[in-house]
């Protein structure tokens, strides 16, 4: 069975599902993209309110953009901030209904596993020549697709961290989950009723605990009964809340600068050194126990803790996973927030991406497994690097294109010591906190 023969399958269609579709079609491959969704970038809508601290020019693929303008599209300004919502109408939406695009986009499509035709993990002999299967569920029921290579750009957002300090979940966490809600809810819009007027703890200390703390502020001052407290594990403000003015990104520096100026109000209510090992309830609500310690009472709980990448749908498939970071093997040393000061962000691609099993590529933020550094254009050089590499050009593809902005600040991970920024350049980002700390 000749492989090349079928089309390179892409599991998912976000903004780097649908770079990748854009790089492939330009080099003459065929591209297959199945999404689980009803639409193209059906995650965004779960935090389609929040504004971006990453603007337009940072979120748009070169080759998408060239696909897009020649069908008449107006590139929105580069320096203005788009929301989640915005970034789906404007970007997403368009680009996924292309003519070029759009016949090979299959909605309503959830891939459930991918292995080899006819060989499971533990068969050898002939597997980088056989193609992949993937096992879809659609409106008819499953039926299986065959690929010539595989890349996986699903995310990580329906998998979020757990509040627990071990790593799995708290003591009682599970059981309190109808007050406890993962990522950032839309507190000022459809989740206003939840969050009115009630105590709630934000648990996190990376910028998405930022958007869900200013958002909750912003709803006590017109439900002054609402309460906010902040939970992080740490002890290092500076560390937590970054460059400032001297970030890059405006809108990131400006986030932290936010969060600083609410903590002096007085407008935020912070606990630190919160490592969180059991979940109880009581009359008077729910109680966050870190070790001897025990929280105020809240009613509802908000964890901002971060993403992790669910690999199970690739376990009959040979991965060179590392066993911290869960990223590539090659990668994990580039960004593994352990090893790097400013969450250091290396340009990488397809050597970087490799895995034994030939042909298949875990990509997007799913790439980055637990790390907290991605940023969009990561993802869409790590497609341009793979389909000139699935279309034979070795020179393109180990050449790097990326370049990224500095966060203005390098901190020296799990330690209350911020360094200068020396150490920072234009091919690298700098992150100024763990978005998976609690």
């Amino acid at each position: 069975m000749d492989k090349i023969k079928h089309p390179i399958a892409i599991i998912g269609a976000g903004p780097v599902g649908l770079a990748a579709a854009a790089h492939l079609l330009s080099r003459g491959l065929t591209a297959l993209i199945l999404e689980a969704g009803k639409q193209a970038g059906a995650s965004i809508n779960e935090w389609g309110h929040v504004k971006m601290f990453s603007p337009w020019r940072f979120n748009i693929d070169k080759e998408a953009e060239r696909l897009l303008i020649t069908s008449g599209w107006t590139t929105p300004q580069p320096d203005v901030y788009p929301t989640g919502q915005e970034l789906l109408g404007q970007y997403i939406q368009p680009l996924s209904k292309l003519p070029e695009i759009e016949p090979h986009l299959h909605l309503n499509s959830r891939v459930l596993a991918v292995s080899r035709v006819e060989r499971d993990v533990m068969k050898t002999q002939g597997r980088n020549s056989t193609p992949f299967l993937l096992r879809v569920a659609g409106p008819d029921g499953e039926r299986d697709v065959l690929a010539s290579a595989v890349i996986d750009a699903s995310g990580t957002y329906a998998t979020p961290n757990w509040m627990g300090a071990h790593g799995i979940p708290a003591l009682g966490e599970k059981e309190n989950s109808a007050h406890i809600a993962y990522g950032i809810p839309d507190v000022l819009g459809s989740a206003r009723h939840r969050y009115s007027d009630r105590h709630v703890l934000v648990v996190g200390a990376g910028h998405s605990a930022f958007n869900a703390l200013q958002d909750l502020v912003a709803l006590a001052r017109i439900a002054p009964g609402t309460r906010v407290l902040w939970a992080i594990r740490g002890t290092s403000l500076e560390r937590i809340l970054g460059g400032g003015k001297n970030d890059q990104l405006e809108q990131r520096g400006k986030l932290g600068l936010k969060i600083r100026q609410l903590l002096d109000e007085g407008a935020i209510e912070l606990h630190q050194g919160i490592r969180i090992h059991k979940i109880t309830s009581s009359p008077k609500g729910i109680i966050v126990h870190s070790m001897e310690q025990a929280l105020p009472p809240v009613d509802e709980i908000v964890v901002a803790t971060g993403f992790r990448p669910n690999l199970e749908l690739m376990a009959e498939l040979r991965l060179a996973l590392d066993p911290a970071t869960g990223s590539p093997v090659k990668l994990a040393p580039l960004i593994d927030p352990n090893e790097h000061s400013c969450g250091t962000v290396r340009p990488h691609g397809v050597q970087e991406l490799a895995h034994p099993d030939e042909g298949v590529f875990i990509t997007g933020m799913k790439s980055y497994g637990r790390a907290p550094t991605f940023l969009m254009l990561t993802g869409y050089e790590q497609m341009r690097s793979i389909a000139a590499a699935l279309a034979g050009d070795w020179d393109s593809a180990r050449r790097s294109e990326l370049v990224l902005p500095e966060t203005g600040v390098c901190s020296t991970q799990f330690l209350d010591v911020i360094e200068q920024p020396t150490g920072c350049r234009s091919t690298t980002a700098c992150s100024s906190a763990s978005a998976q700390e609690a």
